[in-house]
């Protein structure tokens, strides 16, 4: 199809317009023929409407993530995308090349080896056999299989079928990549090396959408996220606000779902005339429904199974007095004070800036480039403080992430947005971006050297 813009002079790569997508549900589909003669009311079903109509656009060049629970059409849309499915009612217009990963192997033959399959597979995304020739080298190289792409791939395991499927599908030159949760498979080096490698097709100009429950992979790699919720689109915009309205909705949930659960085992409990009733002077099992704590800025919100929580957070200038505004170049602290039930847990302590516009600018962590032999351990109380020698940031509003995770990943509190930073600097020496950089510049043989 043609090109079309519409205000924003961007070209567009892919046009969904009010998408509809219906499923055939049967409580008990008749297997055989004989058994839809004699049983007629076994062909009786129930139309589940997984998409109600959604429209947008992704613009060349663009990264955009999909997000959503399960369920709620995310991986329909991207095989509608991928024209693995038709939609009931709309239209779906993609300009370029697409090559996918959607199913993990999908194309592949369990007894064809991986170099056949790397033929046959890359025939599917239309790249003729002299082309796979010139990029053959290439992918067996990405995908990290020489001593096993000629061994049949139903020796394979997940990871390795992964690893070939991801070499082939970005080494086909597409103009659109779909990808759907295949960043999950495989050890934790090789999706570090499928991430770059998505980072570098992108920056190539590639078009990019994916499906992902990582939200971490999303802020770094997305330019928009789009939420959908019961097969209709429920925001969409800037990841970072985006994500942590999707996190906070879905913290909801959970909270609630455990509050109904806590009545109806209440009410159990109250029918039961058991010896139950004599334990009624213990002390009742720790419940992991936390509330924010009072130190957080109106619109925080946190995750966490509260085994370690934060109770206290706030930020210190040079001189040691709690501020919330620091110059540009001024020292500053954030402390933050914890609890634990789990004295002597190695710890990973986090901390994240995020501009009010909701560009991600930095996040660290207390193990982060180091030793984790070195991670602090848990107390049954404690403060952590993190100093900042040389503030970097450029003017603005930033918003503060902290959180305590185990050396695991285990996330035992974190709160999103907590804190709030007011950068201030000198409007005249004011540069673009989200960090400014001392410098140095030279025109035949003078220099000038610039601070900020």
């Amino acid at each position: 199809m043609d090109n079309h813009t519409t205000t924003d002079t961007r070209k567009i790569a892919i046009d969904v317009i009010n998408v509809k997508k219906k499923f055939k549900s049967y409580q008990d589909k008749a297997s055989t023929l004989k058994e839809r003669f004699l049983q007629p009311s076994r062909k009786k079903h129930d139309d589940i409407m997984v998409l109600k109509g959604i429209s947008f656009q992704v613009y060349k060049g663009e990264a955009v993530g999909i997000i959503g629970r399960n369920g709620c059409g995310k991986s329909t849309t991207l095989k509608l995308l991928t024209r693995i499915l038709r939609p009931n009612e709309g239209q779906i217009k993609i300009c370029g090349r697409v090559s996918s990963l959607i199913e993990l192997g999908a194309g592949f033959h369990p007894d064809m080896t991986g170099r056949e399959n790397i033929y046959t597979n890359a025939s599917i995304f239309g790249l003729t056999k002299k082309e796979v020739d010139e990029r053959m080298n290439d992918i067996i190289r990405f995908s990290e299989l020489e001593d096993f792409v000629d061994n049949p791939v139903r020796t394979y395991s997940s990871g390795m079928y992964m690893r070939l499927a991801f070499a082939v599908a970005i080494n086909v030159d597409a103009e659109v990549l779909l990808i759907d949760e295949i960043l999950a498979v495989g050890d934790s080096a090789f999706q570090k090396k499928c991430f770059e490698k998505l980072k570098q097709i992108k920056a190539g100009g590639t078009t990019i959408v994916i499906v992902s429950h990582s939200m971490d992979q999303m802020y770094k790699i997305c330019d928009r996220l789009i939420w959908i919720e019961n097969g209709l689109i429920k925001d969409q915009g800037i990841p970072k606000m985006i994500g942590e309205e999707y996190m906070a909705a879905m913290e909801g949930r959970r909270l609630d779902r455990m509050e109904t659960e806590k009545r109806q085992k209440e009410e159990e409990a109250k029918k039961e005339k058991t010896t139950a009733e004599t334990k009624a002077g213990q002390n009742p099992e720790k419940s992991s429904d936390m509330e924010l704590p009072q130190f957080c800025r109106k619109g925080a919100h946190h995750v966490g199974n509260g085994k370690i929580i934060l109770t206290d957070g706030y930020i210190l200038d040079a001189s040691g007095q709690k501020v919330s505004t620091v110059g540009i170049r001024q020292k500053f602290k954030v402390v933050y004070s914890y609890c634990s039930e789990l004295a002597g847990t190695k710890l990973n302590f986090v901390i994240s800036f995020t501009k009010d516009n909701g560009i991600y600018c930095f996040g660290t962590g207390s193990i982060s480039g180091g030793n984790r032999e070195n991670a602090f351990s848990a107390e049954s109380s404690g403060t952590v403080t993190v100093s900042f020698e040389t503030n970097n940031l450029q003017e603005g509003k930033y918003l503060i992430d902290l959180g305590i995770q185990g050396l695991d990943g285990t996330v035992f509190h974190y709160i999103y947005s907590a804190l709030e930073l007011q950068v201030e600097g000198d409007p005249e020496k004011a540069q673009a971006g989200i960090v400014n950089m001392s410098r140095k510049w030279t025109c035949n043989s003078r220099t000038v050297h610039q601070e900020y």
